[in-house]
């Protein structure tokens, strides 16, 4: 079982970025998926989440209308499209589970950086 996140990185405010998560070891489609975040000191939260069938469960309130969460069921693979980032974005994204009984083994997370 593996979750592995990329597409992070160093952005100006205003800018974009698309995260992607490659699941394996489990049978992703079934499972309900979230994008996590967390900075130092803090506990990781949810960003978003979506169904097995992408139908969206759940968007923070400060990421609704700027991010997108989607999955491709066929390549095991879940997607943050984030637009308009602010530099309260900043933090390490992760992928897991919607249902935290239901969590995999967390991942190394992907870090994203906004800068004003």
């Amino acid at each position: 079982v593996q979750l592995v996140e990329s597409g992070g990185g160093l952005v100006q405010a205003g800018g974009s970025l698309t995260l992607s998560c490659a699941a394996t070891g489990f049978t992703f489609r079934i499972f309900a998926m979230g994008w996590y975040r967390q900075t130092p000191g803090k506990e990781r939260e949810l960003v978003a989440a979506l169904a097995g069938d992408g139908g969206i469960i759940y968007y923070d309130d400060p990421v609704n209308g700027r991010f997108t969460i989607s999955r491709d069921n066929a390549k095991n693979t879940l997607y943050l499209r984030m637009n308009r980032l602010k530099p309260e974005d900043t933090a390490k994204y992760f992928c897991n589970t919607y249902v935290s009984t239901n969590y995999r083994p967390w991942g190394r997370g992907t870090q994203v950086t906004v800068s004003s």
